[in-house]
């Protein structure tokens, strides 16, 4: 191994704005706001450039992984 390492990354670049949308997508079913769920769905629907839903469905994922803040309803004691 020398020092300059030449790496061959055939990966494409992720789609940042395909990746922020499923954050979005996630964060609106989390919260049960259906509005913002059927927006996003038809924004993704209409662009004809969306062929790979792959970072759509990696910005879920990375919104999913974060475990929800446990809610505690009457805990007077």
């Amino acid at each position: 191994m020398g020092i300059f390492s030449c790496k061959n990354d055939d990966s494409p670049e992720p789609d940042t704005r395909m990746t922020e949308l499923g954050r979005d997508y996630a964060i609106a079913r989390r919260h049960r706001d259906r509005a913002a769920m059927n927006r996003i769905m038809r924004e993704i629907g209409t662009d004809k450039d969306v062929t790979d839903l792959s970072d759509f469905r990696a910005g879920q994922e990375s919104y999913d992984s974060i475990p929800p803040i446990p809610r505690r309803r009457n805990r007077r004691k």
